[in-house]
């Protein structure tokens, strides 16, 4: 039986931790805080039910579904309601129901008539082959033009990542795009042509892919696995030092005053970039792990609201609304809780959850709580017509959010193949490499569990998988 040890019990950690031990190996995750979970947290208080991380998993792959059922978890999910599918985007100082399909983009009121006949010129521009990596807002310009940036990908760049994209990257941050305009010189046409590739996969679009949660939120997920692990969860235990010995791995670990050694075959990193800069590792051929600490995580706060129905003028049926920078609200979207799940929150009152921060406003994310609140409640009455007290109320900053995957992001990804090449046993998986989306931390850890069972079995090992399209804060 082969030993793995596995650094961090996050959604990637436990996935991986789960499978491996299914396929026979003797597994010790260790997470340096009282917890497992990572950012996915949810309170239950008051009627209320707040999610502080993700708020759904998408079902974007049979992994998903598979992973759910293995660990037994099938009776307790929820899937939103119809109307839970309305998403709004903000312009003109209001929320306007995105087109629910091609023939309403040309009704919507979010566009002017300018920018939806220049949408009918994308499938007639020649795809780029000069082989420049382009930022995400200098792809939108060269094939749909600058009020699509401004007002739709813009704010969808702040609902996923939080991020900037005049600096995230296009091939890094939404690979699908980019091989949609390789492959089939046209996004319109690729999206076309390209359902019917993915329905002969079992996969789907993430923005048309089946979201769930389940009855006491998205906390159930890491709890069911931790109970599953047993004693092989060590928590408040951190890992200071890895050792790379003849026949495997020595951690050194402390735990409180407490200092001892491990040993194990192989070792799983599932946790941040900027804590694996700052991990100790003595391998046989020297690796440059510091290199890791220049990833981008900007913080974010997220702001969880109760509020009664009758003092909130909209209707908030749907899953939420996007906000674009040039609108100038300080709140980057909102998740209408209570509609998109039942249960969230009690009779006659709703729950909305709001994000400040990001690239756009980093320095909203660290004010303290009452401030947050206020910006929040000023935002949502322009918006949403909120007018009462808040009957509930909860914030979190988390000062790391999210890993930014800007342009020259490629060659990180390129230093995690060959750490893996260069130190065979050691491996790197989660959302810095596979994708920042709860469901792309999923399915890193299924498929890292498969390139472990492979090391042991001597199996050579290529390069990872290709990169996944992500959905984050908002999803």
């Amino acid at each position: 039986m082969k030993s793995v040890a596995i650094i961090g019990g996050g959604g990637t950690g436990l996935t991986a931790a789960f499978y491996l031990k299914r396929a026979g190996a003797f597994i010790t995750l260790y997470e340096a805080s009282g917890r497992v979970g990572g950012v996915i947290q949810s309170l239950r208080r008051d009627g209320y039910l707040a999610e502080f991380g993700p708020n759904t998993i998408l079902e974007t792959s049979p992994r998903i579904t598979h992973r759910i059922r293995d660990t037994g978890l099938e009776s307790g999910r929820l899937d939103p309601g119809p109307r839970a599918e309305a998403r709004y985007l903000v312009r003109d100082g209001r929320p306007i129901e995105m087109p629910p399909s091609p023939l309403a983009f040309f009704t919507t009121k979010l566009f002017t008539m300018k920018a939806k006949l220049g949408l009918l010129r994308e499938p007639f521009i020649s795809p780029r082959r000069n082989g420049k990596e382009e930022s995400v807002a200098e792809f939108v310009l060269r094939r749909l033009g600058k009020e699509f940036l401004d007002y739709a990908i813009d704010a969808l760049v702040a609902g996923v990542y939080a991020g900037d994209p005049y600096k995230l990257s296009l091939p890094e941050a939404f690979p699908k795009l980019a091989q949609l305009e390789a492959r089939y010189g046209s996004l319109i046409k690729g999206q076309i042509l390209g359902a019917r590739e993915r329905k002969k996969r079992g996969e789907v679009a993430k923005d048309r892919a089946p979201k769930f949660s389940f009855d006491e939120g998205l906390q159930v997920l890491p709890d069911k696995l931790r109970e599953n692990l047993g004693d092989a969860v060590r928590l408040n235990t951190a890992v200071t030092r890895l050792t790379q010995t003849e026949t495997g791995w020595k951690l050194n670990l402390r735990k409180g005053a407490q200092e001892f050694e491990k040993e194990h075959d192989a070792v799983l990193y599932a946790g941040t970039a900027f804590r694996l800069a700052e991990l100790e590792v003595q391998a046989r051929s020297p690796l440059n792990l510091n290199v890791f600490s220049e990833i981008r995580y900007p913080p974010v706060a997220s702001v969880v609201l109760g509020f009664r129905r009758q003092d909130v003028a909209h209707p908030c049926a749907g899953f939420g609304m996007l906000i674009p920078r040039v609108e100038g609200f300080k709140i980057l979207g909102t998740i209408f809780s209570s509609s998109l799940f039942p249960n969230r929150a009690p009779a006659d009152h709703l729950t909305l959850t709001s994000y400040l921060g990001g690239e756009r406003y980093p320095e909203l994310a660290s004010l303290p709580p009452e401030k947050l609140i206020a910006l929040a409640c000023e935002d949502l009455r322009r918006l949403l017509g909120v007018n009462g007290k808040p009957t509930f109320r909860h914030t979190v900053c988390y000062p790391k959010a999210i890993p930014q995957y800007n342009v020259g992001y490629g060659r990180y990804r390129e230093m995690m193949n060959e750490i893996e090449l260069k130190a065979p046993g050691f491996f790197l998986a989660g959302h810095y490499r596979d994708g920042v989306s709860l469901s792309d931390s999923i399915l890193s850890g299924c498929k890292v569990a498969e390139r472990i069972e492979d090391h042991f079995r001597g199996v050579p090992r290529g390069l990872v998988e290709p990169k996944t399209e992500v959905v984050g804060t908002l999803s």
